[in-house]
């Protein structure tokens, strides 16, 4: 979070002086209340001031890139997963891979008859079924699929670092959010290295 000149030097004075009260703050800087409440404010949310009722602010003492860190641990997969692209398992390699051209993506997730998640495919998988000459159109996904219960999942109160060490430790591009049913896991979402790099850029520019 890039701070303007008045609110860098809000926090000095805050530094120097806390707790104080945003009145006095003012008086320093020669400011209306009302002039400063929207810096305070800022400041307040982005956590580099606390405020108590009849007390004052007070610097928290933390940078912004402990800031960040803070926000980022509090994230949930909910908040930023995307609309999931599904296949149903006897879907021919073809058609597959004419979806994820067409939906470009990196990851399909294959589901029963009863739109329960029974596997994932990769532009890997596709690619090696794809080589000789075999007649993609006669192939089903489920022959070439990573079948469950070898497919990492996620949920959407699963915090997003922990989504984001699965991406990384599994070496894959995207995990299937799902929610637990009685016969099985419903795909209700994705979360993709896309995703995370959003969420990186939009921190940095304070966009969340």
């Amino acid at each position: 979070m890039e701070l303007s000149d008045r609110q860098e030097q809000i926090i000095e004075i805050v530094k120097e002086n806390g707790p104080i009260t945003g009145e006095n703050i003012a008086d320093r800087l020669s400011l209306t209340r009302a002039t400063l409440r929207p810096d305070l404010a800022i400041l307040t949310m982005a956590g580099f001031l606390d405020a108590r009722p009849r007390v004052g602010y007070f610097y928290t003492g933390k940078t912004g890139s402990e800031l960040l860190t803070e926000k980022l641990k509090k994230f949930k997969v909910k908040e930023f997963q995307s609309i999931p692209v599904v296949v149903t398992e006897d879907v021919s390699v073809y058609d597959a891979i004419t979806t994820m051209f067409l939906e470009d993506v990196g990851t399909l997730f294959v589901v029963n008859n009863q739109s329960y998640l029974v596997g994932v495919l990769s532009r890997k998988d596709l690619i090696r079924a794809s080589m000789g000459n075999q007649d993609l159109s006669e192939i089903p996904v489920h022959i070439i699929m990573t079948r469950m219960p070898n497919i990492t999942v996620c949920t959407k109160e699963d915090l997003l670092l922990e989504a984001a060490q699965q991406l990384i430790e599994k070496q894959i591009d995207s995990l299937p959010v799902v929610q637990e049913k009685e016969n099985g896991l419903e795909v209700v979402g994705r979360i993709t290295k896309t995703n995370m790099t959003k969420v990186l850029v939009g921190l940095v520019r304070d966009d969340l």
